[in-house]
């Protein structure tokens, strides 16, 4: 069963928002959706807040990998996190 991320493309960028999801949940679909992601996507914005607990936060930055990945950028704002992707060959 695929998980449903809550998500927005703009231009060459796609925003998720993985609140209200188990790390593990939020995994499963952030890797379904490097997998799948078209071509022309280079920056995916991870949404995952920060005032209820780091488990999201700490998945994201520490734990998720994927080919697809080339970078991850803390911001500004702690409740998000950049994922800069490769070109898919």
């Amino acid at each position: 069963m695929a998980i449903k991320l809550l998500q927005e493309r703009r231009g060459n960028l796609l925003e998720v928002n993985i609140h209200g999801m188990t790390a593990e949940e939020a995994k499963r679909g952030l890797e379904q959706l490097l997998n799948r992601a078209d071509a022309k996507i280079t920056e995916i914005r991870v949404i995952h807040g920060y005032n209820s607990g780091q488990a999201l936060r700490d998945m994201v930055r520490l734990r998720l990998k994927h080919p697809r990945i080339a970078a991850k950028l803390v911001c500004l704002n702690p409740g998000e996190t950049r994922i800069l992707l490769k070109e898919r060959k």
